[in-house]
């Protein structure tokens, strides 16, 4: 089942993101509280998640990013996709990338962008079919604090 997430999945997603790229779930601090409660409730923010027999198992983040170009159109951003390693190749992080295309539609986007670390020709043409593709744009990256 696909939803977008609840204030009470937050120590799931933290377990999920262990498939992702972090070592470590973070602190269960002031600031990881704030940080959640700012996610849950930013409307232009939607964290995406796929259960199975209740479990969160593929997730997703869309943003919506209000534009000032094309028509006054916004445009969404996604990242964070992963799924638990048990579970890949089930579609279920293609379905949570089409719960957050649907939401793009929704919002009147023009156009969805996505960035990934993964440089696995597995993964690029699990990206190609779901639509997106690396011609168009070259994305840049400048790390800050690291």
């Amino acid at each position: 089942m696909v939803r977008e997430a609840v204030l009470g999945d937050l120590e799931a997603l933290l377990e999920l993101y262990l498939y992702l790229h972090d070592e470590e779930i973070p602190a269960r601090d002031e600031h990881l509280k704030d940080t959640w409660e700012q996610i849950i409730n930013d409307p232009n923010h939607h964290l995406i998640v796929n259960e199975v027999d209740g479990k969160i198992v593929s997730s997703c983040v869309c943003v919506i990013i209000p534009n000032l170009t094309r028509n006054v159109r916004p445009y969404a951003f996604v990242e964070n996709v992963v799924t638990h390693e048990d579970y890949r190749c089930r579609g279920l992080a293609g379905e949570c990338l089409a719960f957050a295309k649907s939401i793009a539609e929704r919002e009147n986007c023009y156009k969805m962008m996505l960035l990934t670390g993964s440089k696995k020709p597995s993964t690029l043409h699990f990206y190609e079919q779901q639509g997106y593709n690396s011609t168009d744009k070259t994305a840049f990256i400048q790390w800050i604090g690291m």
